[in-house]
């Protein structure tokens, strides 16, 4: 099954508005529209061209197709976008990175001693605990620190926050400050468990942050209280979000360079969720 919703092709109307040397110039609205069908169907860039083509034929739509190069010209243009989410009521949010392989050329580097490693990017995700919606998202080279990127998914984020909850590769005084930090988050609680040598950083316990408050009843309560005390179980909802996405999308990067495989990552948050919208079920805990 396939359809379109009612105001795409309204909004891709001024697919070729103008021609510059020859080269017709695409709205945001038609590369996007193609580069999706591209994600979701694992196409190539031609391919993608004539199957989007022969939908819109079908639909009786008359719009002209972005054409193979345009959409490959395009598509680091989309890079730094993030996932539209509307909310209206505080969320749990639940941060995670998987890594995603690259495939074809930059596929694999050198090191300083000429020997050839596999590159690789990491995605760094926030999901919506309620809704499993990815309402941030960002992409970077694999060097990058995990806790580094908190601040740019938080930043991203404009809903408020009622509490994020991540793993030990998260934990630090920096994660809690920056979710923390204002507008419309000096009240949410950061939850990541401190590792077994970790100390609190004050004596008096009433002076204690909240890592070293999670410190201290990890020490005299143990792990599995802690963990029901914070409902630190729920993070395995930002793992099923990146099972699911890389099962449908797919764990590679076919773009060559980092704009392009950015674009690509926030066109797939978009996909990602809005067939979290028509398709996922609701489901309700029986007692």
């Amino acid at each position: 099954m396939f359809w379109l919703d009612e105001g795409r092709p309204e909004r891709a109307a001024g697919a070729a508005a103008k021609h510059t040397r020859g080269q017709a110039w695409y709205s945001d609205a038609a590369i996007e529209l193609v580069l999706m069908l591209r994600l979701v169907f694992h196409l190539a860039l031609r391919q993608a061209e004539g199957f989007a083509t022969s939908v819109l034929r079908l639909l009786g739509q008359t719009l002209r197709v972005p054409d193979h190069a345009a959409l490959s010209r395009h598509s680091p243009s989309f890079a730094g976008r993030q996932p539209k989410v509307i909310l209206h009521s505080p969320m749990h949010l639940l941060i995670d990175s998987t890594g995603l392989k690259l495939f074809g050329q930059g596929e694999r580097d050198a090191d300083k001693h000429g020997r050839t490693r596999r590159s690789w990017r990491k995605l760094h995700i926030a999901v919506n605990a309620g809704t499993g919606e990815i309402v941030a998202c960002v992409l970077t080279d694999n060097a990058a620190n995990d806790a580094s990127q908190v601040p740019a998914l938080l930043d991203a984020i404009k809903s408020k926050i009622a509490s994020m909850t991540a793993d030990g590769a998260y934990d630090g005084e920096p994660v809690y400050q920056a979710i923390a930090t204002p507008p419309a988050r000096s009240t949410a609680g950061c939850v990541t468990p401190p590792p077994a040598s970790a100390v609190p950083s004050k004596e008096d316990a009433k002076a204690q942050s909240q890592r070293d408050h999670h410190i201290r009843i990890t020490a005299e309560k143990g792990r599995m209280a802690w963990q029901r005390a914070t409902d630190y179980g729920r993070r395995s909802l930002a793992e099923t979000a990146v099972g699911r996405y890389k099962a449908i999308m797919g764990p590679k990067l076919r773009a060559r360079i980092l704009p392009a495989q950015r674009g690509k990552a926030a066109i797939v948050a978009e996909v990602f969720n809005r067939m979290i919208r028509v398709a996922k079920p609701i489901s309700i805990r029986v007692a």
